[in-house]
């Protein structure tokens, strides 16, 4: 598990005129190891970037990016130790969801024995269990959403990022899912960073 600080953390933008709009203006934030935080905010006020920023999927305009101790600025997102939950799942249409589940850690060359284990673990903790034959055409947006959550627990990363991860479910689905997380992180107790 890490802490994850952000120190003077800047973005901006230019248009096609050279003109600089500034999204992200100097964060200084320190999310304590094993610690859940929520950004809140309006839409548009840079919540999304900044997470996108810690991930490594935005580049910084300036500041610094630290994760369990280590500068991360330059390096790449795989790199990084995190595992991110997107608002619109970012599942393979065309894998089972046992695939999904396992596929960050056949990238990283994780032994297949090893693969299986974590998935079935995982899968049991999520109610997936009986589901991990299927594609996710074939699932509602509440298992797709634990499919998503179970790809990211697999990975047994420092850092969880999730941004919006609920915004796609329904009110009562929502609320349900929101306690199930709070359970979760209590269990795995792994840093969070979660956008809403």
């Amino acid at each position: 598990m890490a802490e994850v600080q952000l120190e003077k953390l800047y973005k901006s933008y230019r248009n096609d005129a050279g003109a600089e709009t500034a999204v992200v203006k100097g964060i200084d934030l320190t999310i304590k190891d094993h610690e859940f935080m929520v950004l809140v905010g309006p839409s548009g006020c840079g919540k999304s970037t900044t997470l996108r920023m810690i991930a490594g999927l935005e580049e910084i305009t300036g500041g610094t990016i630290s994760i369990g101790g280590r500068t991360v600025n330059d390096i790449a997102p795989k790199d990084r130790d995190i595992a991110m939950v997107f608002q619109n799942y970012a599942l393979y249409p065309h894998m089972t969801v046992a695939d999904n589940m396992a596929f960050g850690l056949k990238l990283r060359k994780t032994p297949k024995a090893e693969i299986d284990s974590r998935v079935k673990a995982v899968a049991e903790q999520l109610g997936l269990q009986e589901l991990l034959h299927r594609k996710p055409g074939q699932l509602s947006g509440g298992q797709r959403q634990r499919v998503a959550l179970g790809r990211a627990i697999v990975r047994e990363p420092q850092v969880f990022l999730m941004d919006e991860p609920l915004s796609n479910l329904d009110a009562k689905l929502r609320v349900q899912t929101r306690a199930e997380l709070i359970k979760l992180h209590r269990r795995l107790n792994v840093t969070t960073v979660y956008v809403t």
